[in-house]
Formats: structure tokens, sequence, C-alpha cells
């Protein structure tokens, strides 16, 4: 570690965080930061009855301060913009893909380069999914509080408290950044930990914003008929886009369960609507029409365009063959000592199965990369042999 990101010096710092609340002095040190090689970052946000966050501060340290910038004042982000898309500067997470979403949802871009202190821990073995405070105890043997997690960061202005909290958010990521990449590099995993953050970024964005693939999530649905499968996509799809309208969660505007429930029982009527199950009485009133509708103009919207089918649940049969592979993937992940669940996720399983045609299979994309060499390749061997 350098003396330049002293974890001392930032956590002194942080008893005094520097207030960026204008956009002239937000210029100012955006310039100065894109002559640095990093840059910490952190968040807080509140987004309990609404779709879209609300920004209630960003954090940034640098070498020397950790400031706290205030976006209930700042008007002009282009500067930040600038410095996020800044190649020359590497920007430190932890635990990145909310504070992403944040930003690209604020500012329209992601920043890029980034490091995220949370998938280097699973890639040294430290432990998998680790919490902010669980990582700093881990490396620098600093107990942190929790006591601000639950604040209410829209209120001005922030007690001392908050501010010391959020400070101390970004003051030891630095540090942490350089140890694990140091471990990184004589491990020889610093091009995985790099592919690994490269996927998360391009997983951040929305890629379906309308909602119209969303109904392929209710695995329950599988056996239903093209048409209440239309229903189905069709009132996912119109939860989706009246959620960010009113910009409230999709809970409010209609349950999962009552989404089910709906396409199950098909009701017919504003009465035997509002009997579904979890189908509030003003979900009724304000959109009831609505929803009937979409079971009224079902089998049009199949007809005039089929829905793809929602992929079946995985047979009983595979159960034994998928222990056997965990198996292999949790002692490969022990002899190399990386977190299993970095090296292994169910999904990547559960694709790779899915890519069976007669009797052969193949890597899908998420098998791909540093994980093909490392696991993929082994486990599709092994598939090969196994009878099912």
């Amino acid at each position: 570690m350098t003396e330049a990101y002293n974890w001392q010096l930032l956590e002194r710092a942080a008893d005094q965080p520097v207030w960026i609340t204008d956009d002239e002095t937000l210029a100012h040190y955006c310039k100065a930061w894109q002559a640095l090689p990093l840059i910490a970052l952190d968040t807080e946000f509140i987004r309990v009855d609404t779709f879209y966050p609300a920004p209630g501060l960003i954090q940034i340290a640098d070498d020397k301060a950790c400031y706290l910038i205030d976006p209930l004042k700042i008007e002009d982000y282009a500067p930040m913009v600038q410095l996020f898309l800044d190649p020359s500067v590497l920007k430190i997470l932890h635990a990145g893909n909310e504070d992403l979403e944040l930003f690209l949802y604020m500012l329209g871009v992601l920043p890029t380069p980034i490091f995220d202190t949370q998938i280097a821990a699973g890639f040294l073995g430290w432990g998998f999914s680790m919490g902010y405070q669980r990582l700093v105890k881990y490396a620098l043997d600093i107990d942190l509080e929790k006591g601000e997690t639950t604040s209410d960061w829209l209120q001005r202005p922030l007690t001392v408290s908050q501010e010391h909290y959020a400070a101390l958010d970004v003051a030891y990521l630095p540090a942490l950044c350089q140890q694990q990449m140091a471990e990184l590099e004589e491990r020889g995993m610093s091009d995985w930990a790099r592919e690994e953050t490269a996927l998360l970024l391009k997983q951040i964005p929305d890629n379906d914003p309308d909602g119209v693939t969303y109904y392929q999530r209710f695995s329950q649905a599988w056996k239903h008929s093209p048409e209440r499968i239309a229903a189905l996509r069709d009132l996912t799809a119109w939860r989706e886009r009246i959620s960010r309208q009113r910009d409230t969660t999709r809970n409010k505007v209609l349950r999962n369960n009552a989404l089910l429930e709906i396409v199950n029982k098909w009701p017919m009527t504003p009465q035997a609507l509002s009997r579904v199950e979890d189908v509030r009485h003003q979900q009724v009133k304000q959109d009831g029409e609505v929803i009937l509708g979409f079971l009224k103009t079902a089998a049009q919207s199949a007809a005039a365009k089929p829905p793809a089918p929602i992929q079946r649940p995985l047979s009983y049969e595979w159960n034994k063959p998928l222990k056997v592979l965990k198996a292999m993937a949790r002692a490969k992940a022990e002899e190399i000592n990386i977190a299993p669940e970095i090296l292994l996720r169910k999904k990547d399983l559960d694709a790779l199965i899915r890519t069976e045609n007669q009797g052969v299979f193949s890597l899908p994309p998420s098998l791909s990369g540093w994980r093909k060499e490392v696991i993929g390749d082994a486990l599709l061997e092994k598939l090969q042999s196994l009878e099912v």
C-alpha cells in the first residue's frame, strides 16, 4: 500500500468529510480526480416505496480526503460523467450492483474501469458476498458500526453520525483494493477478477425495460396453455410499464402471487377479481378493468404474437447428477482456495444441462472465459459420462 492511500489518513479524514454542494466545486474536484490512478465510490439512497432509487448522497475518497456530494443540490453532472468514463482512473466499489444501477439512472453512464472488493474477496477465498463491515474486519482488523444502515439519507442536514458513517464507507476501499490487487496478481487471478467485473457492468443495464420477457421468470406456469401464458406475459409487461410510470414498486401495482392466481383462476368480473388472493380492493378499483381486459384479449394476443414457452423446471432425474457436478466444483474451489459460489453458480449448471441436444452437451456462455479452463471443460466431460 502506498502512503498516498494510507487508510489511517483517510480514516481520520472521515471525521471531517468535504461537502460538495455546487456545480463549480464538483467540476473542480472531478478534474483533480482525473489525475489520480484510483478513487473509491459509494452511494446512499432511498428505495422503499418507489421503482427508481432516490439518491441521497455520493461518496468519494481520493488520496487525501473523503467527500460527500449532495445530489439534492448538484445540477450539472457532466464533469462526473467525464470522470466516470476516464479509462485511466480505476473506480473502486464494494458490492457495487445497486450503486451502479443508481449511477446509470442518474448519469446515463456506468463508471469504468471498476474494481469490486466483494468480488475480489470471493476470488481470494476470504468469503462469498462479504459485507463491507465484515471485509474491513477481516482485512484490516477494524470494527465498524452499522448504526446508520437504515438512515433517512434525504433529510437535511444529515447528522454528524450519518456523515461519518458515509465517509467511512469509502475511507478503507483504496487500501482494501491495493491489498486485494497484490494478492490477485500473486495468485494469477487478476484477469479472472477483471473479467468478472466486466461481466457485472454488462449485467447492469436493463435490457427489457418494457417487461416483455419478465413472464418467463414464472417457472410455475410452464404447463399453461399459450392463451394463459400470453395473458401472463401481457399482464407482467403492463405491470412493468405502470410501475415505472407511477414510480412505485411492482408489488404495489400487483404482487407476483396475484399475477399467478389471476392467470390460474381466470376471473371475468371485478367481483371475481376481488376474490383472488393478494389482490387488494384498491387495485380492483384502480386497475381492475385493465387487468380483466388482458384476460379477455388473451386468445387474440396469443394468436397475433405467440408467446415463447416458459422453461420447464429440471426433472428430478437430474438431482443425482447435479450433486456430482456440485461436488466437483466444491473440490476444485477448495483446491484453488476460491469461494465455491463464485466458481460455479446454480444458474450455470442449469444452463449447462439445458444445452443438451440428442445426448450431447456444450458449454453455455456463462461457463466461458476463466470458468471454462478452471471448471467448465471438466464439468462438460463429466456430464457426458453420467447416465440420466
